[in-house]
């Protein structure tokens, strides 16, 4: 087996969709296999004949036809919504996409009570939001660590009788974990709304109904299973989600997920199926930084508003999308943090030559008082340099970004210029450039 894995760079919304359709297009692959995350990844792809969809949990590679998807066991899966993108799918001329789909009989399940929880959170929250998409996924994770004997998994989902023994004790489990939260008094309606999940008895009839319909389509396997699926194929991309700089140990708390966001996972289920495999690691980073939603964005800056195109937009959890200049001190920290990349794909390289000027940053100002020593390296006159990573930052980092001052230098903004200034701060060379939102737009420009 030929396996690529696609990592993100940044905080997310770099261009792994992007990626996953055009190698899976370059290479002939026939499987796609998520191998972190969950339901609330948003990886936009545009096809060449111009149909475009946000892939949540489906495979990038869905609009190629013959193409499958799997969702390992390290994939949290949310039922409802994968039942409405397959919809969606069809609806764009993808013929039955839940029978190209397989799910690992271990992935932890979201219910509508993670869901509800994880609003209210937010809500409770108030101006501190972490910037939760509002799916539930950071909350099924907790409720399975902390009690792996109720947690819902997709094998649940082939037994009607012990999913609602289980959705019972989640969901009072998971009021009971709320407590006490007070809600600003002008989200007063909208937090009654997600209350009414725990306090409607009809809820957890509804749900089954509706999720039972994934077991008769019989597309929960064993891990068993999935690994014989991935060794009779020839190419299989393997899609990340979210960001390396949102990983759970080397992301800046709390504006972080609960996954690894590393390729760890992927090599893990690699070397499990088939060990003799070829990988390349591809690593997907920005002409420039994004982050969608609050936490450190130390280049950010209004003047890429409107040279950026994007699928995203601002969401009611998320909040709005941000822009900065390139940020070569947070990209060589998640290239540390990722163990290096075998290649290096660059996306949004059209946006430079749209403005009439560009910066990069290749270090931050900083005091002795504002960084940790163990974290930082600093040159003569007090510039952070580069991040170093740590077992775990544990949001020691945070709040000293959050007041980072970018030390910027000027680049020409032509692409070359661009690229070669990018390859110098990252002391490695960019092996794919994208210039739009298609497969068609992405070059390979080393082999």
């Amino acid at each position: 087996m030929r396996a690529i894995v696609v990592l993100d760079l940044g905080f997310g919304d770099a261009g792994k969709g992007l990626l996953t359709d055009y190698l899976v297009r370059a290479h002939g692959a026939t499987l796609v296999v998520r191998y972190n995350g969950g339901a609330q990844a948003g990886h936009n792809v545009v096809a060449p004949d111009g149909r475009h969809h946000t892939f949540s949990q489906f495979g990038a590679g869905t609009f190629v036809d013959g193409v499958g998807t799997v969702l390992s066991r390290h994939v949290v899966i949310h039922p409802t919504g994968l039942l409405a993108e397959a919809a969606s799918l069809e609806a764009k001329g993808v013929r039955d996409p839940l029978s190209r789909i397989r799910i690992s009989e271990r992935a932890t399940v979201i219910t509508p009570f993670h869901q509800a929880a994880n609003r209210l959170r937010e809500i409770a929250r108030g101006a501190a939001r972490h910037g939760s998409c509002g799916v539930g996924v950071g909350e099924a994770v907790e409720d399975a660590r902390a009690r792996p004997g109720d947690a819902i998994v997709a094998g649940d989902l082939c037994d009607a009788t012990r999913l609602a023994v289980k959705l019972a004790r989640v969901r009072a489990t998971t009021w009971a974990g709320l407590g006490d939260l007070a809600y600003p008094a002008a989200s007063g309606v909208q937090a009654e709304e997600e209350c009414r999940i725990f306090t409607e008895e009809s809820v957890i009839d509804r749900w089954i109904d509706d999720v039972t319909r994934l077991s008769r389509l019989d597309i929960v396997a064993s891990d068993e299973s999935l690994a014989a699926s991935l060794r009779s194929a020839e190419t299989v991309v393997f899609e990340g989600a979210q960001g390396v700089l949102l990983d759970e140990t080397h992301g800046f708390h709390p504006h972080t997920t609960w996954s690894c966001c590393t390729a760890r996972n992927a090599l893990e289920l690699i070397h499990q199926s088939a060990p003799a495999s070829k990988v390349e690691r591809v690593g997907v980073l920005r002409s420039h930084a994004v982050r969608h939603g609050p936490g450190p964005l130390p280049t950010e800056t209004a003047a890429l508003a409107g040279a950026v195109t994007d699928h995203n937009r601002d969401g009611p959890w998320q909040g709005p999308v941000r822009y900065g200049w390139f940020d070569a001190v947070l990209t060589r920290y998640a290239l540390d943090v990722a163990g290096g990349v075998d290649s290096l794909a660059l996306t949004h390289a059209d946006v430079p030559p749209r403005l009439t000027a560009w910066n990069v940053c290749g270090g931050y100002r900083a005091t002795e008082a504002a960084w940790p020593e163990s974290l930082a390296i600093r040159d003569d006159a007090g510039i952070v340099r580069r991040l170093v990573p740590s077992a775990r930052d544990g949001g020691r980092l945070t709040a000293p970004l959050l007041g980072a001052s970018p030390v910027l230098e000027p680049c020409a903004t032509a692409e070359g210029a661009v690229v070669e200034r990018i390859e110098r701060e990252l002391g490695r060379r960019v092996d794919f450039i994208s210039h739009g939102a298609t497969a068609n737009d992405v070059t390979r420009v080393r082999a």
